[in-house]
């Protein structure tokens, strides 16, 4: 008999549940008082960014998200424009040609305790995204802000709360609660994200845990993983060939 990973999804959700306070848990977290190691990363900016834009000025193309992950599709594929992302690690799973583009970011990323993935989120101008919940409840989810438009930025909206992007800014949030991105920018929207285990008493905590490093590292995380990785193959070049390349005359 196979068994239904919905049914246990579920199971895991409501035992969660009676240690968060389910209908009154919290929308946003301070990151420096609620997972400070988070704050390292927004520190951090500056070296991102720059890792970030130059992954964009050589990449001539980045999968969509459900290209990775065909879970995402019902929010990815159903509004126009792109909605793409750049793995740099999934349950412990770390794309070596993407890491390799991206070494400072996967290092400051190192430093962050209980993390469960790391991802490039990059929306295409106008491309906003349907409401919809996150599957579980044992994560948290942090954006750090690397390119917003500076004119009508989009916006996001998670349980009936705004929250704009700002470049250099980030913020720490309930992903299991509706959101939404509302985006009629004409500018690309880029962010880092960053989901971390959700904070637990001892013993739902193990839960988590054989939730996160048992089941969904090997199914899940293996199969985003490998995804990536082979789109990174079919970009072909690394950042030490480029580097390795003679400059162009005229």
């Amino acid at each position: 008999m196979k068994l239904d990973y919905h049914v246990v999804k579920s199971a895991v959700n409501w035992y969660f549940g009676r240690y968060v306070d389910r209908a009154r848990r919290p929308t946003f977290f301070d990151i420096k008082r609620d997972y400070p190691a988070l704050d390292e990363v927004t520190q951090a900016y500056p070296v991102i960014r720059r890792e970030f834009d130059r992954l964009l000025a050589h990449w001539s193309d980045l999968p969509q998200y459900h290209e990775v992950d065909s879970g995402e599709r019902k929010i990815s594929s159903t509004t126009p424009k792109r909605w793409n992302v750049f793995m740099l690690e999934i349950m412990g799973h770390k794309p070596a040609a993407n890491v390799a583009w991206c070494p400072e970011t996967c290092r400051v990323l190192a430093r962050v305790p209980n993390m469960i993935q790391a991802f490039f989120s990059i929306l295409e101008p106008g491309k906003s995204v349907p409401e919809h919940e996150g599957p579980y409840l044992g994560y948290l989810r942090y954006h750090l802000g690397l390119r917003v438009p500076a004119h009508n930025p989009p916006k996001l909206v998670v349980n009936r709360q705004d929250y704009v992007w700002k470049e250099g800014e980030a913020v720490l949030f309930d992903d299991s609660w509706p959101h939404s991105v509302v985006n009629s920018s004409a500018e690309m929207r880029a962010v880092l994200i960053v989901d971390v285990r959700r904070p637990l008493p001892t013993v739902p905590d193990l839960l988590n845990r054989f939730m996160l490093d048992v089941v969904a590292r090997h199914t899940y995380g293996r199969s985003v993983a490998r995804k990536a990785e082979a789109f990174a193959a079919a970009q072909g070049a690394a950042p030490s060939d480029l580097a390795a390349r003679p400059s162009a005359t005229r």
